[in-house]
């Protein structure tokens, strides 16, 4: 049956399962938004590019299915880029389609004219423009199959405008593409257990993307690998914004790997002689600046077990280093009997001081998040969804929240700022009965505020925790660190939030003291229209350890 290029496209989509797409419309993909209209397909339309793809990514890594973000040439995909570079880093399942100019005005610095090859060759996993409409399905399956699989991430594909209106007389694609799980060798699952068991002072590090991958049940296999765990005595660490892939209440739980790491995960991984290392890409994050273990070889039994190649031996070397799915690793090892050893004084180290880290300091001012937290985590419904941006007050809820099996975490292991709102509305698209609060900085709101207006018009509105300390905090952080007492460019002069939060619609307070939190957060939970809480805490309280004035008085010394 002859159709458009777009839509094809859009028959090849829904051929796969697609239900949900976001973005920013645009002249260039017209014909996409007619074709959409007709499909089944929801657009969610977005209020900047940005936010668009910060959604997509977000819901990519929530279902483990590739979230689809359509964006305009030229300005569009520039927005959309952080999204783009969020997904690769996050390792989340996305693809950007990008509307383009036409195919005979190329190389000629057209109206709005970029080389996506070029601008995302080193950001995608694969960057490609579709130049015949016959070829749709296949770059489609192609795009996929690439999101999906190994080491998940984001896809861009560019759209001529004039190739989207080109008739063609091409199928769309009939079958779903669910890329298989790479499988596990037993007697990997076996070496692993032996060498477990000859260690003294052994530790898994936990992390990465996929679980959620329809063909792998990987939750499934998370809740048996936990159970194993236990019975081993064994002690765990996740890696940077995974926290919610092991139950953090865990007897084997020690902590997170990442920004600002605790010093007993620090000290283990350095100490360690014996280092599981399942599905995580080794970053700067989770070795504290690669300083936590030796380069190229660790010094240490490294068992490193990850679905794509590339990632093994990238940093470091190991003869243990295997391509297996995470599940169908986990799968092979809880098939066998845990291991045993002497190293319970060495779990239970590590368990203390995970546990006493949850108790920070009292802070200074009349707002004290780490009472705010305690709230937080006694009210967080067994199946709440938290997301955040990037920013000194993410360390709450990303090292003060306990996180419970049914629990989600949706946070930019990129650092970008303004991830936590759109995230937030993807998860109540994704999941609408679900309670989703964002934790944001008063900076990282006012990055991405606008996509209220999505979550508005969407039904999908979140709780919103705004914690506002007048300044971009962690650079002022690093700021008195470097040049003590000499403030630049970190103070904000901040709007009325709890305005902007009732001009979208949402029920909003300000919560200046400790003891008007908790009744404003089981309003702001209760509320059918999502909540924003203005939470005014002192400047003073720069981290949880430690104050401004302590920080620039180390400084000075």
């Amino acid at each position: 049956m002859p159709r458009t290029g777009a839509q094809l496209l859009v028959d090849c989509l829904a051929s796969q399962g697609a239900s949900t797409a976001f973005g920013v419309p645009g002249e260039s993909y017209l014909a996409v938004l007619d074709a959409l209209r007709d499909s089944g397909i929801r657009f969610v339309l977005c209020r900047q590019e940005g936010g668009a793809a910060f959604m997509a990514e977000a819901y990519g890594k929530m279902t483990g299915k590739p979230g689809l973000c359509f964006v305009t040439r030229g300005p569009g995909a520039t927005n959309a880029s952080i999204g783009v570079h969020t997904a690769r880093q996050n390792s989340s399942p996305m693809i950007l389609f990008v509307g383009q100019i036409g195919r005979d005005m190329r190389g000629r610095e057209a109206f709005q004219e970029v080389d996506y090859r070029a601008m995302f060759g080193t950001v995608a996993k694969w960057a490609v423009e579709i130049d015949d409409p016959a070829r749709i399905p296949e770059i489609v399956g192609r795009a996929w199959r690439v999101a999906l699989s190994g080491r998940p991430g984001p896809v861009v594909i560019a759209l001529p405008e004039d190739m989207l209106v080109e008739m063609t007389e091409a199928a769309p694609l009939s079958q779903p593409i669910e890329p298989a799980e790479p499988a596990c060798d037993p007697a990997w699952a076996a070496e692993t257990v032996r060498m477990l068991a000859a260690a003294k002072r052994p530790l898994v590090l936990l992390g990465g993307a996929g679980w959620d991958a329809a063909t792998c049940r990987g939750r499934e296999a998370l809740a048996d690998f936990r159970t194993w765990i236990e019975k081993a005595g064994l002690p765990l660490a996740v890696t940077f914004r995974c926290a919610d892939l092991f139950d953090n209440a865990s007897p084997s739980y020690v902590g997170d790997a990442g920004v600002g790491m605790p010093g007993q995960v620090k000290r283990m991984i350095r100490e360690c002689d014996t280092l599981l290392a399942i599905n995580i890409r080794f970053g700067e994050n989770t070795t504290d600046g690669y300083t936590l273990l030796d380069l190229p070889e660790t010094g240490k039994t490294l068992i490193h077990v990850h679905p794509s190649g590339d990632e093994l031996g990238k940093i470091y070397q190991t003869p243990h280093a295997w391509v297996a799915g995470p599940a169908s690793f986990l799968r092979a090892l809880t098939a066998l009997p845990p291991p045993t050893g002497d190293w319970s004084d060495w779990r239970a180290e590590g368990r203390g001081a995970c546990e006493r880290a949850l108790t920070p300091p009292p802070q200074p001012g009349d707002l004290d998040m780490g009472e705010v937290m305690k709230v937080v985590r006694a009210r967080m419904p067994a199946d709440g969804v938290i997301t955040n941006g990037a920013g000194n007050f993410a360390i709450w809820s990303g090292r003060f929240f306990v996180y419970r099996p049914g629990h989600r975490l949706l946070a930019p292991q990129s650092g970008a700022m303004g991830y936590g709102i759109p995230a937030a509305v993807a998860a109540k698209v994704v999941a609408p009965d679900r309670a989703v609060v964002c934790f944001s900085g008063d900076g990282d709101f006012q990055m991405t505020m606008q996509e209220l207006g999505t979550a508005l018009q969407a039904d999908a509105q979140p709780v919103v925790l705004v914690v506002n300390n007048s300044s971009y905090g962690t650079i002022r952080m690093h700021q008195e660190r470097h040049y003590p007492g000499r403030v630049s460019a970190t103070d904000i002069v901040n709007p009325d939030f709890v305005g902007i939060g009732r001009a979208y619609g949402m029920h909003a307070e300000k919560v200046t003291r400790t003891a008007e939190f908790e009744a404003a957060f089981d309003r702001a939970l209760a509320s059918p229209s999502g909540a924003l809480l203005e939470l005014v805490i002192d400047t003073e309280s720069l981290t949880p350890g430690q104050t401004l004035s302590q920080i620039r008085a180390g400084a000075g010394r």
